[in-house]
């Protein structure tokens, strides 16, 4: 826990903070799925919840207000494709029911926070 603090500065914002740390936990969990040998769930899993961090930081260096929302829009398609597979992940007993509604509600979260974020950078347009 205290290396995630030293990572993630209290100065960014929530998105960033939020996104980061959920694909940190994912990394963790996958790893312990492939420790199972769950191989392939475990990388479709891994590659849309980091997708997912490293849309947001792309966003924060976006060249317009387009391409931000864009770039915000691909995220929250990614984050919506991390909840299918820890749902079925959950679903299958593959992955503890625990972990796994802990992982939905944190990627419930990122969700609405992109969603919010996209709806307001469209309103200011």
């Amino acid at each position: 826990m205290e290396s995630e603090q030293l990572i993630i500065r209290k100065s960014e914002n929530p998105l960033r903070q939020k996104s980061y740390s959920f694909a940190l936990d994912v990394v963790k969990i996958c790893l312990e799925l492939q420790e199972k040998k769950e191989y392939i769930l475990s990388k479709q899993l891994l590659r849309s919840a980091t997708s997912v961090g490293a849309m947001v930081e792309e966003a924060n260096q976006a060249e317009s207000k387009a391409d931000f929302i864009h770039k915000l829009s691909i995220a929250n398609k990614e984050a919506n494709e991390t909840h299918y597979w820890i749902r079925l992940l959950a679903d299958s007993k593959i992955l503890d029911s625990t972990k796994g509604e802990i992982l939905l509600n944190k990627c419930i979260e990122v969700i609405k926070i992109l969603t919010a974020s996209i709806k307001t950078s469209k309103a200011k347009r």
